[in-house]
């Protein structure tokens, strides 16, 4: 016990001499590698410094993903993030989930025709009419056979192919309904958004169209009447008067009340209003209700609106004025009713 602080002092004297001379020795190699770098910093700093910076690059593209998918700190925002997306408001119509029993259908497809089927199966099978798939394939009989090749459009209605000096209102004139309807189709193409303007050739889907429509009683084309502040199911009422010109589709979750004399536009129940506001493009002039119960409307395509955001209305409470802003082809209202960011139809909280 005795020698053991001599050990110690001992010890300690060994690795210092020790380290002290790793030093110098490293000092030395190091004044040679810095005099020869001065002496060849011309000829190799250019390669140097872009070495350095493609070492830099390439660790920062392998490093990084593996940084950001181990950090629960990057995880924590990106669900931050996620959640403000949620909540802000969107003005496209597609904005919003829309509750669909078919997988949506861009283009026509080609159905061959199997043993046992008939065109009401086959209709049934891609929920369309049996006249769509006759139009669509020139068929005067119901008459098919296994093997043959039917083309299946992705909507009830017509495909129409266009030619020189059509427009949407033509086209809907001839297969007697509305433009808007054709508009509103999310895999209709325009030349230009804001005239809806056409190109020769282009294949067009008239949703709701018909080559030979049945004439109604008196003549012209039948369409719903509604009218304002009648009360539905629910608790809602009907937000205006008109003609129901589109009723709710996969596409077009939401009614289309259309009248060429401007009526005012009612709340549908009481609440608050969370956006008012005009934009060039998708609903136009309109207006979002939240109702306090989980539901919220929506009226768009007004001429006008008169309360603003934060302000509370009541059922029956004019809102504004139906009008044609936004994507729209003539004046009428767009009526969405959604709960909890999914579109629902509104018929049934109206019929």
């Amino acid at each position: 016990m005795q020698d053991l602080p001599q050990f110690w002092i001992f010890l300690w004297g060994y690795v210092s001499s020790r380290i002290l001379s790793a030093g110098h020795a490293f000092e030395g190699i190091k004044d040679v590698i810095v005099a020869f770098l001065i002496v060849k910093r011309g000829r190799y700093s250019s390669s140097f410094l872009n070495t350095s910076f493609l070492l830099i690059i390439a660790s920062t593209f392998i490093a990084g993903p593996i940084i950001i998918d181990n950090s629960p700190f990057a995880k924590d925002v990106g669900e931050r993030t996620y959640s403000a997306a949620v909540v802000s408001y969107n003005p496209y119509e597609s904005a919003l989930e829309t509750v669909i029993s078919t997988k949506p259908r861009s283009t026509v497809e080609e159905y061959t025709v199997r043993g046992g089927d008939t065109l009401e199966t086959i209709a049934q099978k891609f929920d369309i009419t049996v006249d769509t798939i006759k139009w669509a394939n020139d068929l005067d009989s119901d008459i098919i056979k296994p093997g043959d090749t039917l083309d299946i459009p992705p909507v009830t209605g017509v495909v129409h192919t266009v030619a020189s000096g059509d427009t949407v209102y033509s086209i809907a004139k001839k297969y007697g309904t509305d433009a808007q309807g054709i508009v509103n189709f999310p895999f209709n193409d325009f030349a230009d958004l804001d005239t809806f303007s056409l190109t020769a050739g282009q294949v067009l889907y008239v949703p709701g169209g018909a080559i030979r429509p049945a004439p109604a009683p008196g003549g012209g084309q039948f369409i719903a009447q509604i009218q304002a502040g009648v009360r539905g199911s629910s608790n809602f009422i009907w937000p205006t008067s008109g003609s129901i010109t589109q009723y709710p589709a996969w596409y077009h979750m939401a009614l289309d009340v259309a009248n060429s004399s401007s009526p005012p536009i009612l709340a549908a129940d009481t609440g608050t209003v969370i956006y008012a506001g005009c934009i060039t493009y998708g609903y136009g002039c309109h207006i979002i209700i939240d109702h306090g119960n989980g539901y919220q409307t929506l009226y768009g395509h007004m001429s006008s609106y008169s309360p603003d955001a934060g302000a509370v209305v009541s059922q029956g409470q004019q809102i504004g004025v139906m009008g044609s802003t936004g994507r729209s082809t003539g004046t009428h209202l767009h009526f969405e009713i959604r709960s909890g960011g999914t579109l629902l139809n509104p018929l049934n909280f109206l019929k």
